[in-house]
């Protein structure tokens, strides 16, 4: 330990050989998913040749020092993905919205929508002509009568009554 503590590489590819195994077993009983059993094994040899110096043989053996080590990386991972995934359910449940389905919206909207050609066609030409101007064009009362070269009150009526028959025809209840 102390010559990989000083950067022999010799030495701690002997060290490596020694406890590859051990560090790999430890990741993956504590981790329980080889692909990042491997990556926390990784990473421990890497801390190893970085903590080598740091090593003190009077608190134990190198091997202990190692699975302490292994095992602390290990549990820290888990810890890790489970926090991530507590936010991410956190962050779903708080964003929750209703499913939206696209396609059903898109349906109602054509169906409406075909419901209100079919029953603009059941009013008169002077009510369709005021309603289309006023609800499609955004025209006021005042401006529709302007267009349609027709008194004020006229128009008001034909609106109504235009109305009235689309609400109807529609099978809206008030």
């Amino acid at each position: 330990m102390e010559k990989v503590g000083h950067g022999d590489k010799d030495a701690f590819a002997v060290l490596y050989d020694a406890v590859a195994s051990m560090v790999f077993g430890i990741a993956v009983k504590v981790v329980r998913d080889r692909s990042r059993s491997e990556e926390v094994a990784q990473e421990v040899m890497i801390d190893l040749w970085r903590q080598a110096a740091r090593y003190r043989p009077e608190q134990g053996s190198v091997m202990t020092w190692v699975a302490t080590i292994a095992h602390r990386r290990a549990v820290d991972r888990v810890r890790f993905a489970r926090a991530s995934a507590d936010r991410e359910h956190a962050h779903a449940v708080r964003e929750r919205v209703r499913p939206f389905d696209e396609v059903a919206e898109q349906v109602e909207v054509r169906l409406e929508s075909e419901q209100v050609r079919r029953c603009m066609r059941g009013l008169t030409e002077l009510q369709r002509q005021a309603v289309t101007l006023a609800y499609y064009r955004g025209l006021t009362y005042r401006e529709v009568a302007e267009v349609l070269r027709a008194p004020l009150p006229t128009v008001k009526t034909r609106m109504r009554d235009g109305l009235i028959r689309l609400r109807d025809c529609m099978g809206v209840t008030t």
